[in-house]
């Protein structure tokens, strides 16, 4: 099996069930906190052709940072979303999960399901 990675954030109840229905599934995976080890622009990028999204549907539109940045009314890039959602990490929707050439937003945690 190719090796698993989840992106996360440790506080999320999302990213905990995501966690324990992989433990049940029996999967190894490791686990990565991008608020400790932030993502590069690159990484992002990478992790978004393989989810087959654009920068603005992987945004957190309840976020506060959503808001004062008022997404929902100015017209910004996807390279400037992406821009901000490297600078600010609560932008970033969560958790996301890496397979091989593969990777999923698990929002819901069943989603998971779609790598296997």
């Amino acid at each position: 099996m190719k090796k698993i990675t989840v992106y996360e954030k440790p506080t999320c109840t999302t990213c905990r069930k995501v966690s324990a229905k992989l433990q049940e599934k029996g999967v190894e995976f490791d686990k990565v906190n991008y608020y400790i080890k932030p993502f590069t622009k690159n990484k992002l990028k990478t992790l978004l052709k393989k989810m087959d999204m654009k920068p603005s549907e992987l945004l957190r539109a309840n976020d506060k940072a959503y808001k004062e940045l008022d997404f929902k009314n100015k017209k910004y890039t996807e390279t400037q979303i992406l821009d901000y959602m490297i600078k600010n990490h609560d932008l970033v929707q969560r958790p996301i999960i890496e397979m091989g050439d593969k990777a999923v937003l698990a929002r819901p945690a069943e989603r998971i399901d779609e790598l296997f």
